[in-house]
């Protein structure tokens, strides 16, 4: 197993590099955790972070990365929440991502007037770091600098400002052509090693989070976009060597990709069935066991509420605006059409409960469901997947074992194909269920 992408970022490994370093730079990679900061820079041709600290000094806030070469730097801020974006070419951040509290949100305390930060890889070529604020701010300095030691250090000086003027360069910031999009460079479609024929069902596999969108995390443990990008990686390996299933995963590497272009991944690839990966974390610690929710309007109790409301400020936390989307034309056979599959992942939501229950541990109320952008697609069933707590010590020491991983992505892999059975398609689908399977006559298909 390679390196855990904490501590190198599993996602700086674009195409060009690979071509520029040719076959043998490559087969370095596992051994990356090992290669001097010198080494490590040279190998992956970008710029690389060995350290970052944060520094008050009267009414200013520094961030400061210690950074192997000058880089440039466009920094702009965003309200609502008030955050500080730094835009730079792709950086190799080979630190720890900051502590963070218990859930998917900031710090228990704000140094100065940052609240909480993360960095990460935004797309091939791009990197990006974005600062939650405590307060509203302006940018002082956003540059490299060379110190009298010879070395480069990025530099991010913030002060405190009032909110009329935040409000103002916030607004500022927004009017920028193209700035804002939601994944403006989106990667084409993450098919995986497999092929791809056209005559097997295909399942799209979500990993969670990615890039600088870092998922949810506590001290000492790995963030949820690795834990859920390694499962979804063995899910893709069981799927495909069952022969049955073509698979396309959302992402190959630790890149953000917005919750908008995962539905349309899904639905472009025609995919019958999306599965998006996740892992959770709360304060209580108690908590434990997996969870599998569906979408709906009204969410079936005020945890599953929380959960999509977090969730749904992923692109938010990855530092864009997601633009109010158009809704779709509502008739009835657009109606139709969402029931049915709203229908169909209710029904692979109890399925693979069942199923799980024989692998490894649920919660104790495994089967929610709330509003979800990420499983809007109308008309791909779709479901999410919490693998277990973060939070939780026991789940903790389970979600990274590939023992356990190898288990329950063999779970979910026949769950897939029990459901795939029952609907009729797929190869060996039994002849009875295919002339007579309808979600409706499932008990609480609707």
């Amino acid at each position: 197993m390679s390196p855990p992408s904490h501590k190198l970022q599993a996602g700086y490994w674009s195409r060009s590099v690979l071509c520029a370093l040719g076959f043998a730079a490559a087969m370095l990679v596992p051994a990356a955790g090992a290669l001097s900061q010198e080494t490590f820079s040279q190998l992956t041709l970008a710029p690389s972070v060995s350290a970052a600290r944060i520094v008050v000094s009267g009414d200013t806030t520094r961030l400061a990365f210690d950074i192997s070469a000058r880089v440039d730097a466009r920094a702009f801020v965003l309200a609502d929440p008030a955050r500080v974006i730094i835009d730079l070419p792709e950086i190799a951040f080979a630190i720890d991502p900051p502590p963070t509290s218990a859930g998917k949100g900031a710090r228990n305390r704000s140094d100065g007037l940052i609240l909480s930060y993360r960095f990460g890889r935004l797309a091939a070529g791009k990197s990006r770091i974005v600062i939650d604020l405590s307060g509203p701010a302006r940018i002082l300095r956003a540059a490299t600098e060379t110190g009298p030691d010879g070395a480069a250090r990025l530099l991010i000086d913030l002060a405190a400002t009032d909110m009329v003027s935040f409000a103002a360069a916030a607004a500022a910031s927004r009017s920028l052509s193209g700035a804002l999009v939601a994944n403006p460079n989106s990667l084409p479609l993450a098919a995986s090693a497999g092929a791809q024929p056209s005559d097997r069902p295909l399942i799209v596999i979500d990993p969670g989070h990615g890039g600088v969108d870092v998922g949810a995390q506590l001290p000492g443990r790995p963030p949820e976009k690795d834990v859920v990008f390694e499962f979804a990686r063995a899910l893709a390996r069981k799927l495909e060597a069952g022969g049955r299933f073509s698979v396309i995963l959302t992402r190959n590497e630790d890149v953000f990709v917005s919750l908008g272009e995962r539905v349309r991944i899904a639905r472009t690839a025609g995919a019958l069935l999306f599965v998006s990966i996740h892992a959770d974390t709360l304060t209580e610690a108690s908590v434990s066991g997996a969870t599998v929710y569906t979408v709906s309007d009204r969410a079936s109790d005020v945890h599953a509420a929380r959960l999509a409301e977090k969730e749904n400020l992923a692109d938010k936390a990855a530092g864009f605006e997601t633009p109010e989307e158009a809704s779709e034309i509502s008739d009835i056979l657009f109606d139709l059409t969402r029931r049915e599959t709203r229908a169909y992942s209710h029904v692979f939501a109890r399925t693979l409960v069942s199923i799980w229950k024989d692998a490894a541990g649920l919660n104790k109320n495994p089967q929610r469901s709330a509003g979800f952008k990420v499983l809007q697609a109308p008309d791909v069933p779709s479901v999410l997947l919490e693998l277990g707590y973060l939070s939780s010590q026991k789940d903790a020491a389970l979600l990274t074992t590939p023992e356990w991983r190898e288990k329950t992505a063999g779970a979910v892999a026949r769950s897939i194909d029990s459901f795939f059975a029952m609907r009729g398609l797929g190869r060996g689908a039994p002849e009875e269920a295919a002339q007579g399977y309808s979600p409706a006559s499932t008990p609480g298909g609707g």
